[in-house]
């Protein structure tokens, strides 16, 4: 499986990375700065997985180390959304010795925390691979990862939900509840949103299934509700508009999300791939006899 992913352009992502070099560098690395009095020299390095995995943010690494020297070569040895083996080299670099180590941290931090969740996320994926549904990820993302962690889930294969509040509108239960209803709810903001949005309602009961057709929601989310309240849901939906998309979310698992799909909703969402992943363990080895 090859995942399609679109990496933030440069004017957006090299801030974030300048930020997270700032933050780890302070007034200098006092380490390599007095381990170099003498001159900086050139080395290699290579990076290396110390488990399987699926490799995210290749990309991210490289333009790490060439913030720090633009001369830094960096080749990765997998491709970006393929599988890792345990001792595999994924990526080798050459440069200056000062920025390869002073880069390291803030670059294997990255990697190895996009590259847990495309693992998570691709483990979910395959779950339902052979099913006409789509995984989607949410808003429960690190704050200030959002965008690369979301890139990390299309890396696994996912598609990405909304980035943000100004992206679509979503009328959740508090939103239901504030506007006492969901009709008045879509009524009041469908006249104040700017074409072209689209408007998705949560609901947990087939009441409020039927309201969101009445008042006509384009997207319909089926939260938590159990498999059989949701068959039920999606055959009243299909019933009566077969052009309405339809999400299921909450609690999915690896052991759930199967039987979710064979509902025959459109989209799933999940935080799980992200909020439940765990890092891939990997790491930068220099290559003393390079050094010049």
């Amino acid at each position: 499986m090859t995942a399609i992913a679109n990496l933030p352009p440069d004017i957006v992502l090299h801030p974030l990375l300048q930020s997270w070099l700032i933050e780890d560098i302070g007034r200098g690395d006092r380490t390599t700065q007095s381990l170099f009095t003498n001159g900086v020299g050139v080395g290699q390095a290579e990076l290396i997985a110390k488990e399987l995995g699926i490799v995210a943010g290749l990309p991210i690494a490289a333009r790490v180390f060439q913030l720090l020297n633009h001369q830094v070569s960096f080749v990765s040895q997998v491709a970006e959304g393929q599988p890792c083996q345990k001792g595999d080299v994924v990526a080798r670099l050459e440069g200056r010795l000062d920025a390869l180590l002073m880069g390291e941290r803030v670059a294997l931090n990255l990697l190895m925390r996009l590259s847990g969740i495309a693992t998570l996320t691709r483990q979910y994926v395959e779950k339902i691979a052979d099913l006409p549904v789509q995984l989607v990820d949410t808003r429960k993302t690190t704050p200030g990862l959002r965008l690369l962690e979301k890139y990390a889930t299309q890396v696994g294969g996912a598609v990405n939900h909304r980035m943000g509040l100004d992206d679509a509108v979503m009328i959740k239960d508090n939103h239901i509840e504030a506007a006492g209803g969901i009709g008045n709810a879509i009524a009041r903001i469908r006249g104040n949103i700017p074409y072209p949005l689209t408007i998705e309602v949560e609901t947990e009961t087939l009441e409020q299934v039927q309201a969101a057709l009445k008042h006509g929601a384009d997207i319909i989310m089926l939260d938590n509700m159990p498999l059989d309240l949701m068959r039920q849901a999606v055959q009243t939906i299909r019933a009566t508009n077969k052009r309405i998309k339809i999400e299921a979310s909450g609690n999915i698992t690896l052991e759930t999300i199967r039987a979710v799909a064979e509902t025959g909703v459109d989209y799933i969402s999940s935080s799980a791939p992200i909020t439940r992943s765990t890092w891939l363990d990997l790491s930068m080895n220099i290559d003393v006899s390079t050094m010049e």
